[in-house]
């Protein structure tokens, strides 16, 4: 049955290759190269998204809905991560690699709203950024990427950021606007991963006039689409932006699409409900034994010329663990940790649990596979291993589990693949440790903030690349910013890790004149990282993704970023019949 599965699976993904993307709807209005006006995008996300305020995005629902709202300076190629024009329609760098000169598009508006006179929304200057990047570098409890993005990296950001107290407060030194079409930002020194950085939601241009009518609630940027506010509480609704400067090669005015509808269906099971019922475009990250049901019981949906599925099977740029609260007992014993994590059978949960929807077992580092260049074999991390776990559990002073405190693993709701994954790691943490730990499922927002105030003993997390480097992975554990007080929230580094040689080793790779030096110190950094187990490692990512044969350049990448201005809907003309296919009919 499995074989037949995966050449079921492989013809789907030849299929695939042979046309782009899918969705129903559909318009009469032609644009050129035969494309199509209208329709509407269908798409579910597991959980609510938490914010759309930019300098606020942590987590990768709030990011797919505001990279439609929000630009910035430049930002990626959905279909190969690659670094593209955005407001900037060009830019150079000196020759030291530390001033970015950016140059802006004229004719760019920001989206109509109330907050702009008479409702219409006005050029986007170079003013606007220097004001959206300041906000990015304010110390507020609404701010989470200052560190991700300016920090260490431009010149007066940490003086800045110390001076703001809640709100902007000075000049920010590095970062000058000589006129209204032009944007530089200085360096404190070179940094081979900032573009990426300038191509996340949390760089993106705000409007003043919107931030201060608003606050954190605002919703109005420059991109294609315009949140609507009257969509209710189960769904987001984004509308076509009449006014979007944007075209594509062929120039026609994006975006295609009329709207985007997201709905927020926790599990995986009513997803797939609503896509076969025609309620939605397209599914990811389903099981492997539900695309198996799917396909199988299907295949002509598969086999037909056009299809009405395709399917695609690909690694991803990101990694499932757990973190442990290293801020108390019992897990600031590094024993404890590295015990927990032998304790660990991965395989098992691969194949039993996930039923093989994974890339493979996280034996590793944190940084998954997908980096050219970054060879994670190099890192040695923790397999299962029954006899070192239970001796080290025991040099920690709990032989055999005794004595053990009651602790609790906290995790998110979202499916049943989060609940079923940790049961089995309930099971084995008993059968290898004898060790009996308490789980609590909560809503993801609550998760988050559990996690940065360290109310746990350990969280389930997973990571997805903002931007493909193992840097935005190593980022998570940097502890030069983790305060000493739990009063005080610590993000990303919600474990509260803390070691000034993997800080040190971290500082050196991300500031590398080339990609092979800074790898080089990633590597010894993410080696001394999984030696201190601040993190139990679980599984690397891949994901497949279900989508109608109609929905066309809706890209998949190893990011999950989603970037829908170039999207369109339309019906796949029948495949002509060849004289083959005739006769073999005769």
């Amino acid at each position: 049955m499995k074989k037949s599965f995966f050449f079921i699976l492989s013809v789907a993904v030849l299929f695939s290759s042979c046309s782009t993307s899918t969705s129903e709807g559909g318009s009469n209005r032609v644009a050129k190269g035969d494309k199509v006006y209208g329709g509407t995008l269908r798409i579910n996300e597991t959980e609510q998204f938490l914010t759309l305020y930019p300098a606020g995005i942590t987590d990768i629902g709030s990011a797919h809905i505001a990279n439609q709202i929000y630009e910035g300076l430049v930002k990626f190629d959905a279909k190969d991560l690659s670094i593209i024009p955005s407001i900037a329609e060009k830019w150079e760098v000196d020759a030291a690699g530390t001033t970015y000169t950016f140059h802006l598009k004229k004719g760019v508006l920001f989206q109509d709203n109330e907050c702009f006179p008479d409702g219409k929304g006005r050029e986007v200057k170079s003013s606007d950024f220097i004001y959206s990047f300041g906000l990015l570098c304010v110390d507020s409890k609404d701010n989470s990427n200052f560190a991700a993005t300016f920090k260490d990296r431009v010149v007066g950001a940490n003086k800045f950021f110390a001076a703001s107290k809640g709100k902007p407060n000075g000049t920010l030194e590095g970062i000058k606007a000589p006129d209204d079409y032009t944007v530089t930002i200085t360096l404190t020194s070179p940094s081979s991963s900032f573009l990426s950085a300038l191509a996340s939601p949390s760089t993106s241009v705000i409007a003043k006039e919107a931030y201060e009518k608003y606050g954190i609630n605002m919703k109005v940027g420059t991109g294609a689409f315009i949140y609507v506010e009257n969509g209710g509480t189960d769904k987001a609704i984004l509308k076509r932006n009449d006014n979007y400067y944007g075209k594509d090669s062929l120039g026609n005015q994006l975006p295609f699409l009329d709207s985007i509808v997201f709905s927020f269906l926790p599990t995986k099971k009513q997803e797939l409900e609503n896509f076969q019922n025609g309620n939605l475009d397209m599914v990811i990250g389903l099981p492997s034994e539900s695309i198996k049901d799917l396909v199988e019981s299907q295949i002509a949906d598969f086999q037909n010329k056009p299809p009405r599925y395709l399917l695609e099977r690909s690694p991803e740029m990101a990694s499932q663990y757990y973190e442990f609260n290293l801020s108390k007992e019992p897990f600031n014993n590094i024993k404890v940790r590295q015990a927990f994590c032998y304790a660990i059978d991965r395989n098992k949960i691969i194949e039993d649990v996930l039923k093989g929807e994974a890339y493979g077992p996280a034996i590793n580092g944190i940084s998954p596979p997908s980096f050219k260049g970054y060879d994670i074999t190099k890192i040695t991390g923790y397999d299962f291993d029954a006899v070192k776990a239970k001796k080290l559990l025991s040099d920690a002073g709990y032989p055999n589990g005794k004595g053990f405190p009651k602790i609790k693993i906290e995790l998110n709701s979202g499916g049943a693949k989060n609940t079923n994954v940790v049961l089995e790691i309930q099971k084995q943490l008993m059968d290898v440790l004898n060790v009996n730990v308490d789980f609590e499922v909560v809503p993801q927002k609550q998760k988050m903030e559990d996690s940065k105030y360290a109310r746990a003993e350990i969280f389930r997390a997973a990571w997805i690349a903002d931007f493909p480097s193992p840097e935005n992975f190593l980022w998570i554990l940097y502890g030069a910013t983790v305060p000493s007080d739990l009063s005080q929230p610590s993000y990303p580094n919600t474990s509260r890790y803390k070691n000034p040689e993997f800080d040190k080793l971290f500082d050196l790779g991300k500031s590398a004149k080339t990609q092979e030096e800074g790898y080089a110190d990633f590597l010894k950094a993410e080696q001394l990282m999984i030696n201190d187990a601040p993190i139990m490692m679980l599984w690397y990512d891949e994901n497949y993704r279900l989508i109608k044969s109609t929905v066309h350049n809706l890209f998949s990448n190893p990011m999950r970023y989603r970037d829908y201005s170039q999207v369109y809907i339309k019906e796949n003309a029948p495949a002509a019949a060849t004289a083959k296919d005739g006769e073999a009919k005769k």
